[in-house]
Protein backbone atom coordinates (compact mmCIF):
# COMPACT_ATOMS: atom_id res chain seq x y z
CA UNK A 1 0.00 0.00 0.00
CA UNK A 2 1.43 3.33 -0.65
CA UNK A 3 2.38 5.61 2.54
CA UNK A 4 0.50 8.68 2.23
CA UNK A 5 2.00 9.61 5.27
CA UNK A 6 3.31 13.41 5.79
CA UNK A 7 5.35 15.72 8.09
CA UNK A 8 3.91 17.79 10.78
CA UNK A 9 5.52 20.84 9.49
CA UNK A 10 3.87 20.22 5.77
CA UNK A 11 0.30 19.07 7.72
CA UNK A 12 0.57 23.02 9.34
CA UNK A 13 1.02 24.20 5.31
CA UNK A 14 -1.94 22.51 3.94
CA UNK A 15 -4.18 23.08 7.75
CA UNK A 16 -3.17 27.05 6.92
CA UNK A 17 -4.72 26.54 3.34
CA UNK A 18 -7.67 25.28 4.48
CA UNK A 19 -7.97 27.93 6.82
CA UNK A 20 -7.81 30.21 3.65
CA UNK A 21 -4.54 31.93 4.43
CA UNK A 22 -2.82 33.30 0.90
CA UNK A 23 -0.14 35.80 3.47
CA UNK A 24 2.12 35.32 6.40
CA UNK A 25 4.83 37.66 8.28
CA UNK A 26 7.54 35.65 9.86
CA UNK A 27 11.25 35.05 10.24
CA UNK A 28 12.63 31.22 10.15
CA UNK A 29 14.95 29.98 13.17
CA UNK A 30 16.51 26.87 14.35
CA UNK A 31 13.08 25.44 15.78
CA UNK A 32 10.57 26.35 13.40
CA UNK A 33 12.86 25.48 10.38
CA UNK A 34 10.71 22.55 9.63
CA UNK A 35 8.22 24.16 8.84
CA UNK A 36 9.88 26.59 6.87
CA UNK A 37 11.61 23.61 4.61
CA UNK A 38 8.09 22.64 4.08
CA UNK A 39 6.88 26.36 3.32
CA UNK A 40 9.71 26.16 0.38
CA UNK A 41 7.32 23.97 -1.56
CA UNK A 42 4.15 25.88 -1.23
CA UNK A 43 5.31 29.42 -2.18
CA UNK A 44 2.97 29.81 -4.96
CA UNK A 45 -0.12 29.44 -1.99
CA UNK A 46 1.74 30.47 0.93
CA UNK A 47 2.87 34.07 0.41
CA UNK A 48 5.36 34.86 3.26
CA UNK A 49 6.80 38.21 3.39
CA UNK A 50 10.22 38.16 5.60
CA UNK A 51 10.11 41.06 7.75
CA UNK A 52 13.26 42.19 9.79
CA UNK A 53 12.48 41.30 13.09
CA UNK A 54 9.63 39.32 14.43
CA UNK A 55 7.89 42.53 16.69
CA UNK A 56 7.27 43.98 13.00
CA UNK A 57 6.39 40.31 11.34
CA UNK A 58 3.11 40.28 14.05
CA UNK A 59 2.46 44.33 13.55
CA UNK A 60 2.29 43.84 9.81
CA UNK A 61 -0.03 40.73 10.90
CA UNK A 62 -2.18 43.42 12.46
CA UNK A 63 -2.15 45.99 9.63
CA UNK A 64 -3.00 42.91 7.20
CA UNK A 65 -6.05 42.04 9.61
CA UNK A 66 -7.43 45.35 10.43
CA UNK A 67 -7.92 46.83 6.89
CA UNK A 68 -8.62 43.15 5.50
CA UNK A 69 -11.16 41.59 8.04
CA UNK A 70 -9.18 38.42 7.71
CA UNK A 71 -6.95 36.33 10.09
CA UNK A 72 -3.23 38.12 10.69
CA UNK A 73 -0.85 35.06 10.42
CA UNK A 74 2.75 35.38 11.95
CA UNK A 75 5.26 32.24 12.08
CA UNK A 76 8.40 32.53 13.82
CA UNK A 77 11.24 30.60 15.72
CA UNK A 78 11.73 29.62 20.07
CA UNK A 79 13.05 31.99 22.15
CA UNK A 80 13.72 35.37 21.09
CA UNK A 81 11.58 35.09 18.21
CA UNK A 82 8.58 33.87 20.21
CA UNK A 83 9.33 36.74 22.81
CA UNK A 84 9.81 39.38 20.14
CA UNK A 85 6.04 39.39 19.51
CA UNK A 86 4.46 39.60 22.87
CA UNK A 87 3.99 43.52 22.33
CA UNK A 88 2.16 42.74 19.17
CA UNK A 89 0.02 40.00 21.17
CA UNK A 90 -0.82 42.91 24.03
CA UNK A 91 -1.57 44.85 21.27
CA UNK A 92 -3.81 42.87 19.65
CA UNK A 93 -5.45 41.53 22.32
CA UNK A 94 -6.15 44.77 23.68
CA UNK A 95 -7.39 46.20 19.96
CA UNK A 96 -9.44 43.13 19.51
CA UNK A 97 -7.23 41.94 16.21
CA UNK A 98 -7.65 38.98 14.91
CA UNK A 99 -4.29 36.79 14.50
CA UNK A 100 -3.29 33.20 14.51
CA UNK A 101 0.90 33.30 15.70
CA UNK A 102 2.50 29.99 15.39
CA UNK A 103 5.89 29.85 17.47
CA UNK A 104 8.44 26.84 16.95
CA UNK A 105 9.70 25.31 20.47
CA UNK A 106 12.30 22.52 21.38
CA UNK A 107 10.97 18.96 21.22
CA UNK A 108 8.85 17.32 23.51
CA UNK A 109 11.98 15.70 24.73
CA UNK A 110 13.76 18.33 25.88
CA UNK A 111 11.15 20.67 27.11
CA UNK A 112 11.67 21.60 31.05
CA UNK A 113 15.64 21.56 30.39
CA UNK A 114 16.62 25.03 29.89
CA UNK A 115 18.00 23.87 26.24
CA UNK A 116 18.83 26.73 23.57
CA UNK A 117 16.16 28.98 22.71
CA UNK A 118 13.61 27.24 25.31
CA UNK A 119 11.01 29.98 26.38
CA UNK A 120 7.69 28.91 27.81
CA UNK A 121 5.69 30.54 25.65
CA UNK A 122 2.60 28.98 26.93
CA UNK A 123 3.14 30.64 29.91
CA UNK A 124 4.44 33.69 28.78
CA UNK A 125 1.80 34.81 26.32
CA UNK A 126 -1.18 33.66 28.08
CA UNK A 127 -2.58 36.91 29.86
CA UNK A 128 -2.48 38.26 26.66
CA UNK A 129 -3.96 36.01 24.55
CA UNK A 130 -7.41 34.82 23.64
CA UNK A 131 -6.29 31.13 23.32
CA UNK A 132 -2.92 29.13 23.08
CA UNK A 133 -1.75 25.31 23.13
CA UNK A 134 1.73 23.71 22.69
CA UNK A 135 1.20 21.06 19.69
CA UNK A 136 3.57 18.33 20.98
CA UNK A 137 2.13 15.55 18.86
CA UNK A 138 1.51 15.58 14.60
CA UNK A 139 -2.05 13.98 15.13
CA UNK A 140 -2.78 17.38 16.78
CA UNK A 141 -1.83 20.02 14.25
CA UNK A 142 -5.54 20.25 12.38
CA UNK A 143 -7.54 20.28 14.90
CA UNK A 144 -5.15 22.99 16.64
CA UNK A 145 -4.84 24.91 13.73
CA UNK A 146 -8.70 24.94 12.56
CA UNK A 147 -9.43 25.71 16.50
CA UNK A 148 -6.89 28.64 16.35
CA UNK A 149 -8.12 30.31 13.47
CA UNK A 150 -11.96 29.94 14.52
CA UNK A 151 -11.40 31.63 18.12
CA UNK A 152 -9.44 33.77 16.81
CA UNK A 153 -11.71 35.58 14.07
CA UNK A 154 -15.00 34.63 16.31
CA UNK A 155 -16.99 36.70 18.59
CA UNK A 156 -14.46 39.68 19.93
CA UNK A 157 -11.54 38.68 17.72
CA UNK A 158 -8.11 38.19 19.45
CA UNK A 159 -4.39 36.96 19.06
CA UNK A 160 -3.70 32.96 19.20
CA UNK A 161 -0.62 31.31 19.94
CA UNK A 162 0.25 27.64 18.77
CA UNK A 163 3.51 26.53 20.50
CA UNK A 164 5.12 23.92 17.72
CA UNK A 165 7.49 21.98 19.21
CA UNK A 166 10.02 20.29 16.84
CA UNK A 167 9.78 16.58 16.69
CA UNK A 168 5.90 17.78 15.94
CA UNK A 169 7.18 19.20 12.50
CA UNK A 170 9.13 16.15 11.89
CA UNK A 171 6.88 13.39 12.58
CA UNK A 172 5.15 11.21 9.93
CA UNK A 173 1.56 11.38 10.36
CA UNK A 174 -2.05 10.87 7.96
CA UNK A 175 -2.92 14.03 7.27
CA UNK A 176 -7.22 14.87 7.45
CA UNK A 177 -7.86 18.99 7.06
CA UNK A 178 -10.38 19.74 10.18
CA UNK A 179 -13.12 22.29 9.93
CA UNK A 180 -13.78 23.52 14.11
CA UNK A 181 -16.44 25.73 14.11
CA UNK A 182 -18.34 25.02 17.69
CA UNK A 183 -16.44 24.39 20.81
CA UNK A 184 -18.42 23.03 24.07
CA UNK A 185 -18.57 26.20 26.95
CA UNK A 186 -17.39 28.65 24.08
CA UNK A 187 -20.56 31.15 23.10
CA UNK A 188 -18.49 33.78 20.59
CA UNK A 189 -22.01 35.57 20.15
CA UNK A 190 -24.20 35.77 22.94
CA UNK A 191 -28.38 35.53 22.05
CA UNK A 192 -29.85 38.97 21.90
CA UNK A 193 -32.73 39.34 24.35
CA UNK A 194 -35.72 40.80 23.05
CA UNK A 195 -36.89 42.28 26.08
CA UNK A 196 -33.53 44.04 26.64
CA UNK A 197 -33.83 45.41 23.44
CA UNK A 198 -37.26 46.91 23.75
CA UNK A 199 -36.37 48.12 26.99
CA UNK A 200 -34.18 50.22 25.35
CA UNK A 201 -35.87 51.29 22.84
CA UNK A 202 -37.92 52.93 25.01
CA UNK A 203 -35.07 54.78 26.80
CA UNK A 204 -34.19 56.39 22.85
CA UNK A 205 -38.02 57.27 22.28
CA UNK A 206 -38.08 59.09 25.75
CA UNK A 207 -35.16 60.65 25.63
CA UNK A 208 -34.51 64.50 24.87
CA UNK A 209 -30.62 64.52 24.45
CA UNK A 210 -28.98 61.36 23.42
CA UNK A 211 -25.48 60.72 22.48
CA UNK A 212 -24.04 57.58 20.37
CA UNK A 213 -20.54 56.37 21.30
CA UNK A 214 -19.39 54.40 18.45
CA UNK A 215 -16.45 52.18 18.99
CA UNK A 216 -14.19 49.65 17.07
CA UNK A 217 -16.85 47.08 17.62
CA UNK A 218 -18.83 49.01 14.22
CA UNK A 219 -16.07 48.00 12.11
CA UNK A 220 -15.70 44.76 13.38
CA UNK A 221 -18.86 43.21 12.96
CA UNK A 222 -19.33 45.12 9.80
CA UNK A 223 -22.04 46.75 10.78
CA UNK A 224 -21.80 50.17 9.59
CA UNK A 225 -24.63 50.53 7.19
CA UNK A 226 -26.55 49.45 10.39
CA UNK A 227 -25.49 51.85 12.51
CA UNK A 228 -26.43 54.32 9.99
CA UNK A 229 -30.22 53.18 9.72
CA UNK A 230 -30.03 53.39 13.19
CA UNK A 231 -28.95 56.84 13.88
CA UNK A 232 -31.00 58.11 11.00
CA UNK A 233 -34.06 56.75 11.90
CA UNK A 234 -34.29 58.89 15.51
CA UNK A 235 -31.58 61.67 14.37
CA UNK A 236 -28.92 60.36 17.11
CA UNK A 237 -25.71 62.77 17.10
CA UNK A 238 -22.83 60.44 17.52
CA UNK A 239 -19.27 60.17 18.22
CA UNK A 240 -16.15 57.83 17.65
CA UNK A 241 -13.43 56.67 19.72
CA UNK A 242 -10.41 56.63 17.84
CA UNK A 243 -10.85 53.22 16.30
CA UNK A 244 -13.98 53.65 15.35
CA UNK A 245 -13.21 56.75 12.94
CA UNK A 246 -14.27 55.45 10.29
CA UNK A 247 -17.33 53.57 10.87
CA UNK A 248 -19.15 56.36 10.30
CA UNK A 249 -18.63 58.96 7.35
CA UNK A 250 -16.27 61.82 8.48
CA UNK A 251 -18.99 64.36 6.77
CA UNK A 252 -22.14 62.65 7.59
CA UNK A 253 -24.55 65.44 9.61
CA UNK A 254 -25.13 63.11 12.61
CA UNK A 255 -21.23 62.55 13.06
CA UNK A 256 -19.65 64.91 15.68
CA UNK A 257 -16.36 63.64 15.73
CA UNK A 258 -13.75 61.89 18.20
CA UNK A 259 -14.10 61.39 21.56
CA UNK A 260 -11.89 61.59 23.87
CA UNK A 261 -8.60 63.01 25.93
CA UNK A 262 -7.81 64.73 22.43
CA UNK A 263 -11.46 64.62 20.97
CA UNK A 264 -13.90 67.34 19.50
CA UNK A 265 -15.34 69.53 22.46
CA UNK A 266 -18.84 69.66 21.80
CA UNK A 267 -18.71 66.14 22.04
CA UNK A 268 -16.68 65.85 25.57
CA UNK A 269 -18.80 68.56 27.38
CA UNK A 270 -22.08 67.28 25.89
CA UNK A 271 -21.11 64.12 27.18
CA UNK A 272 -22.17 65.18 30.60
CA UNK A 273 -24.98 66.98 29.65
CA UNK A 274 -27.17 64.84 27.78
CA UNK A 275 -29.60 62.26 29.52
CA UNK A 276 -28.89 59.27 27.53
CA UNK A 277 -25.83 57.87 26.53
CA UNK A 278 -25.65 54.20 23.71
CA UNK A 279 -22.46 52.68 23.53
CA UNK A 280 -21.92 50.57 20.67
CA UNK A 281 -18.79 48.16 20.34
CA UNK A 282 -16.84 50.07 22.72
CA UNK A 283 -15.37 49.51 26.21
CA UNK A 284 -15.31 53.05 28.16
CA UNK A 285 -11.16 53.26 27.91
CA UNK A 286 -10.22 55.78 30.18
CA UNK A 287 -9.23 58.02 27.93
CA UNK A 288 -12.66 58.75 26.45
CA UNK A 289 -14.24 59.17 30.28
CA UNK A 290 -11.40 61.22 31.68
CA UNK A 291 -12.57 61.07 35.54
CA UNK A 292 -14.78 57.68 36.04
CA UNK A 293 -16.47 59.38 39.15
CA UNK A 294 -18.04 62.35 37.52
CA UNK A 295 -18.48 60.93 33.86
CA UNK A 296 -21.93 61.23 32.31
CA UNK A 297 -23.53 60.56 35.86
CA UNK A 298 -26.77 62.35 34.64
CA UNK A 299 -27.31 59.81 31.70
CA UNK A 300 -28.99 56.36 31.78
CA UNK A 301 -26.39 54.13 29.61
CA UNK A 302 -27.26 51.65 26.78
CA UNK A 303 -24.51 49.39 25.99
CA UNK A 304 -24.68 47.11 23.35
CA UNK A 305 -21.61 44.74 23.16
CA UNK A 306 -20.56 41.55 22.06
CA UNK A 307 -18.13 40.37 25.24
CA UNK A 308 -20.28 39.78 28.26
CA UNK A 309 -17.21 40.95 30.34
CA UNK A 310 -16.92 44.51 29.41
CA UNK A 311 -20.84 45.20 30.41
CA UNK A 312 -20.02 47.38 33.93
CA UNK A 313 -16.47 46.66 34.18
CA UNK A 314 -15.46 50.85 34.17
CA UNK A 315 -19.46 52.22 33.69
CA UNK A 316 -22.44 51.27 35.17
CA UNK A 317 -25.36 49.98 32.07
CA UNK A 318 -28.62 50.76 32.80
CA UNK A 319 -29.45 48.38 30.00
CA UNK A 320 -26.98 45.85 28.19
CA UNK A 321 -27.81 44.47 25.06
CA UNK A 322 -25.29 41.61 24.57
CA UNK A 323 -24.65 40.29 20.94
CA UNK A 324 -23.38 40.89 17.33
CA UNK A 325 -23.93 44.20 16.98
CA UNK A 326 -24.89 43.81 13.15
CA UNK A 327 -27.95 41.96 14.30
CA UNK A 328 -28.58 43.84 18.05
CA UNK A 329 -28.33 47.23 15.57
CA UNK A 330 -30.96 46.11 13.61
CA UNK A 331 -33.34 44.97 15.99
CA UNK A 332 -32.80 47.98 17.60
CA UNK A 333 -33.82 50.21 15.10
CA UNK A 334 -37.12 48.24 14.32
CA UNK A 335 -38.47 49.81 17.49
CA UNK A 336 -37.14 53.16 17.96
CA UNK A 337 -39.27 55.73 16.90
CA UNK A 338 -38.68 58.28 13.89
CA UNK A 339 -37.45 61.48 16.26
CA UNK A 340 -36.08 65.20 15.52
CA UNK A 341 -33.98 66.38 18.30
CA UNK A 342 -33.18 69.55 16.96
CA UNK A 343 -32.84 72.00 20.11
CA UNK A 344 -30.38 69.05 20.88
CA UNK A 345 -28.60 68.73 17.69
CA UNK A 346 -28.48 72.53 17.68
CA UNK A 347 -26.47 72.95 21.03
CA UNK A 348 -23.87 70.85 19.46
CA UNK A 349 -23.19 74.20 17.25
CA UNK A 350 -21.78 76.65 19.79
CA UNK A 351 -19.24 73.98 21.71
CA UNK A 352 -18.42 73.58 17.84
CA UNK A 353 -17.70 77.13 16.41
CA UNK A 354 -15.71 77.96 19.42
CA UNK A 355 -12.96 75.16 18.45
CA UNK A 356 -13.29 75.32 15.19
CA UNK A 357 -11.72 79.08 15.85
CA UNK A 358 -9.66 78.72 18.63
CA UNK A 359 -8.16 74.95 17.39
CA UNK A 360 -9.10 73.30 14.33
CA UNK A 361 -8.37 77.04 11.88
CA UNK A 362 -4.84 77.74 13.09
CA UNK A 363 -3.78 74.00 13.20
CA UNK A 364 -5.05 73.73 9.53
CA UNK A 365 -4.51 76.90 7.99
CA UNK A 366 -1.86 78.70 9.45
CA UNK A 367 -0.57 81.81 7.47
CA UNK A 368 2.83 82.23 8.96
CA UNK A 369 5.27 79.97 10.71
CA UNK A 370 6.91 76.58 10.37
CA UNK A 371 4.48 73.43 9.01
CA UNK A 372 2.48 72.23 11.44
CA UNK A 373 1.39 68.64 12.25
CA UNK A 374 -2.55 69.21 11.36
CA UNK A 375 -2.09 71.42 8.16
CA UNK A 376 -0.17 68.63 6.68
CA UNK A 377 -2.45 65.86 8.03
CA UNK A 378 -5.51 67.56 6.21
CA UNK A 379 -4.08 68.28 3.09
CA UNK A 380 -2.55 64.18 2.68
CA UNK A 381 -6.60 63.58 3.66
CA UNK A 382 -7.73 66.11 0.96
CA UNK A 383 -5.57 65.43 -1.86
CA UNK A 384 -5.84 61.49 -1.48
CA UNK A 385 -9.82 62.22 -1.96
CA UNK A 386 -10.59 61.36 1.78
CA UNK A 387 -10.77 57.52 0.49
CA UNK A 388 -6.90 56.39 1.72
CA UNK A 389 -5.98 54.06 4.94
CA UNK A 390 -4.90 55.92 7.70
CA UNK A 391 -1.90 54.40 9.76
CA UNK A 392 0.07 56.19 12.36
CA UNK A 393 2.44 55.08 14.64
CA UNK A 394 2.14 56.38 18.64
CA UNK A 395 2.58 59.89 19.89
CA UNK A 396 1.34 63.70 18.31
CA UNK A 397 1.50 62.30 14.96
CA UNK A 398 -1.62 59.47 15.52
CA UNK A 399 -3.81 62.40 17.44
CA UNK A 400 -3.06 65.06 14.58
CA UNK A 401 -3.82 61.92 12.40
CA UNK A 402 -6.97 60.98 13.72
CA UNK A 403 -8.46 64.72 14.54
CA UNK A 404 -7.41 65.72 11.16
CA UNK A 405 -7.75 63.28 8.72
CA UNK A 406 -11.10 62.44 6.99
CA UNK A 407 -12.63 59.42 6.40
CA UNK A 408 -15.48 57.80 3.34
CA UNK A 409 -14.31 54.30 3.28
CA UNK A 410 -14.65 51.82 6.27
CA UNK A 411 -11.97 50.27 7.84
CA UNK A 412 -9.35 53.23 7.04
CA UNK A 413 -8.15 53.74 10.61
CA UNK A 414 -5.34 51.68 11.75
CA UNK A 415 -3.47 52.85 14.51
CA UNK A 416 -2.54 50.89 18.15
CA UNK A 417 -5.39 52.73 20.73
CA UNK A 418 -5.58 50.38 23.91
CA UNK A 419 -1.29 49.54 24.15
CA UNK A 420 0.09 52.56 22.44
CA UNK A 421 3.09 50.82 20.93
CA UNK A 422 5.49 53.35 19.14
CA UNK A 423 7.03 51.53 16.23
CA UNK A 424 3.68 49.89 15.59
CA UNK A 425 3.03 52.21 12.19
CA UNK A 426 5.48 51.51 9.86
CA UNK A 427 5.28 47.61 9.94
CA UNK A 428 1.72 47.81 10.45
CA UNK A 429 1.42 49.84 7.18
CA UNK A 430 3.23 47.68 5.65
CA UNK A 431 0.79 44.86 5.98
CA UNK A 432 -2.11 47.03 5.05
CA UNK A 433 -0.80 46.76 1.75
CA UNK A 434 -1.18 43.07 1.44
CA UNK A 435 -4.81 43.10 3.44
CA UNK A 436 -6.30 46.60 1.20
CA UNK A 437 -3.49 46.09 -2.01
CA UNK A 438 -6.38 48.16 -4.15
CA UNK A 439 -5.99 50.93 -1.45
CA UNK A 440 -3.26 53.72 -1.17
CA UNK A 441 -1.89 53.36 2.71
CA UNK A 442 -0.53 57.02 4.49
CA UNK A 443 1.64 56.30 7.22
CA UNK A 444 2.23 59.27 9.66
CA UNK A 445 5.05 58.81 11.79
CA UNK A 446 6.75 60.78 14.44
CA UNK A 447 10.58 60.90 14.49
CA UNK A 448 10.74 58.62 17.75
CA UNK A 449 8.56 55.78 16.45
CA UNK A 450 10.19 55.56 12.74
CA UNK A 451 13.04 54.70 14.22
CA UNK A 452 11.76 51.83 16.72
CA UNK A 453 10.99 49.76 13.32
CA UNK A 454 13.00 51.46 10.88
CA UNK A 455 14.80 48.05 9.74
CA UNK A 456 11.41 47.10 8.26
CA UNK A 457 12.18 49.65 5.87
CA UNK A 458 14.14 46.20 4.51
CA UNK A 459 11.18 44.48 4.17
CA UNK A 460 9.54 47.75 2.05
CA UNK A 461 12.80 47.24 -0.02
CA UNK A 462 12.35 43.69 -1.08
CA UNK A 463 8.65 43.69 -1.44
CA UNK A 464 8.23 47.08 -3.35
CA UNK A 465 5.47 47.84 -0.42
CA UNK A 466 3.93 50.63 -1.51
CA UNK A 467 3.53 52.49 1.42
CA UNK A 468 3.32 56.35 1.52
CA UNK A 469 5.27 57.38 4.50
CA UNK A 470 4.71 60.91 5.84
CA UNK A 471 7.28 61.96 8.60
CA UNK A 472 6.55 64.27 10.71
CA UNK A 473 10.12 66.19 11.71
CA UNK A 474 9.92 67.68 15.17
CA UNK A 475 13.02 66.82 16.66
CA UNK A 476 11.05 65.44 20.09
CA UNK A 477 9.58 62.39 21.58
CA UNK A 478 6.78 64.86 20.97
CA UNK A 479 3.71 63.60 23.06
CA UNK A 480 5.66 63.19 26.27
CA UNK A 481 7.27 66.44 25.45
CA UNK A 482 4.04 67.87 25.59
CA UNK A 483 3.15 66.36 29.09
CA UNK A 484 6.52 67.57 30.30
CA UNK A 485 5.54 71.15 28.83
CA UNK A 486 2.15 71.07 31.01
CA UNK A 487 2.99 68.92 34.22
CA UNK A 488 6.12 68.61 34.67
CA UNK A 489 7.74 72.40 34.44
CA UNK A 490 8.73 72.42 31.05
CA UNK A 491 12.02 69.99 32.17
CA UNK A 492 12.24 68.25 28.88
CA UNK A 493 14.32 64.93 30.09
CA UNK A 494 15.60 63.41 27.36
CA UNK A 495 13.08 64.41 24.91
CA UNK A 496 14.59 66.13 22.32
CA UNK A 497 16.24 64.05 19.51
CA UNK A 498 19.42 64.22 17.49
CA UNK A 499 18.14 62.52 14.13
CA UNK A 500 19.71 61.14 11.37
CA UNK A 501 19.62 62.27 7.32
CA UNK A 502 16.13 60.04 6.87
CA UNK A 503 16.28 60.67 2.98
CA UNK A 504 19.53 59.14 2.73
CA UNK A 505 18.53 56.54 4.65
CA UNK A 506 15.34 56.20 2.66
CA UNK A 507 18.01 56.44 -0.73
CA UNK A 508 20.18 53.34 1.20
CA UNK A 509 16.78 50.98 0.95
CA UNK A 510 15.70 52.66 -2.62
CA UNK A 511 12.80 54.52 -1.45
CA UNK A 512 12.34 57.77 -3.34
CA UNK A 513 12.00 60.57 -0.81
CA UNK A 514 11.66 64.34 -0.27
CA UNK A 515 11.81 67.01 2.19
CA UNK A 516 9.48 69.94 2.78
CA UNK A 517 10.49 72.63 4.58
CA UNK A 518 8.38 75.40 3.34
CA UNK A 519 4.50 75.73 3.53
CA UNK A 520 4.23 76.75 -0.36
CA UNK A 521 6.00 72.97 -1.51
CA UNK A 522 3.26 70.88 0.90
CA UNK A 523 1.31 70.44 -2.29
CA UNK A 524 3.41 69.56 -4.50
CA UNK A 525 5.33 67.15 -2.29
CA UNK A 526 2.28 65.45 -1.58
CA UNK A 527 1.00 64.91 -5.30
CA UNK A 528 4.68 63.64 -5.97
CA UNK A 529 4.17 61.03 -3.22
CA UNK A 530 0.93 60.18 -4.16
CA UNK A 531 1.41 59.44 -8.11
CA UNK A 532 4.84 57.72 -7.55
CA UNK A 533 4.67 53.82 -7.90
CA UNK A 534 5.51 52.25 -5.02
CA UNK A 535 6.69 53.42 -1.47
CA UNK A 536 7.48 57.20 -1.09
CA UNK A 537 9.25 58.78 1.96
CA UNK A 538 7.73 62.51 2.60
CA UNK A 539 9.97 64.27 5.87
CA UNK A 540 8.02 67.67 7.02
CA UNK A 541 9.96 69.61 8.97
CA UNK A 542 7.29 70.65 11.42
CA UNK A 543 7.05 72.95 14.43
CA UNK A 544 9.18 71.50 17.09
CA UNK A 545 6.80 72.73 20.04
CA UNK A 546 3.56 72.07 18.82
CA UNK A 547 1.05 70.89 21.00
CA UNK A 548 -2.53 68.85 20.14
CA UNK A 549 -5.54 70.32 21.30
CA UNK A 550 -7.95 70.43 22.76
CA UNK A 551 -6.66 68.52 26.01
CA UNK A 552 -8.42 66.66 29.02
CA UNK A 553 -5.73 66.86 31.63
CA UNK A 554 -5.59 63.75 33.04
CA UNK A 555 -7.59 62.71 36.08
CA UNK A 556 -9.95 65.84 34.93
CA UNK A 557 -13.63 65.56 34.09
CA UNK A 558 -14.53 64.55 30.55
CA UNK A 559 -16.04 68.29 29.73
CA UNK A 560 -12.60 69.94 31.44
CA UNK A 561 -11.07 69.90 28.00
CA UNK A 562 -8.28 72.75 27.00
CA UNK A 563 -8.83 74.95 24.69
CA UNK A 564 -5.32 76.98 24.61
CA UNK A 565 -2.17 76.62 26.57
CA UNK A 566 -0.96 79.71 28.52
Amino acid sequence: MPNNKITGAEALMRSLEHEGVNTLFGYPGGSIMPSYDALYDHRDTLNHILVRHEQGAIHAAQGYARVSGKVGCVIVTSGPGATNVITGLADAMLDSTPLVVICGQVSTAFLGTDAFQEVDVIGVTQPVTKWNFQIRRAEDIAWAVSRAFYIARSGRPGPVVLDFTKNAQTTLVDFEPQKVDFIRSYLPVPQVEKKAVKEAANLINNSQRPLVLVGQGVELGNAREELRLFLEKANLPAGCTMLGLSALPSDHPLNKGMLGMHGNYALNVLTNKCDLLIAVGMRFDDRVTGNLQTYAKQAKVIHLEIDPAEINKNVHADIAILGDCKQTLVELTKYIEPANHREWLDSFIPYDNLENTKVIEPAIHPTEGPLLMGEVVRRVSELSQQKAVLVTDVGQNQLFGCRYFKFTEARSVLTSGGCGTMGFGLPAAIGATFGAPERTICLFCGDGGLQMSIQELGTIMEQRAPVKIILLNNNYLGNVRQWQYLFFNKRYSFTPMLNPDYEKIAEAYGIPARTVVERADLDAAIEQMLTTEGPFLLQCAVKEEDNVLPMTPPGANVDEMMLEIE
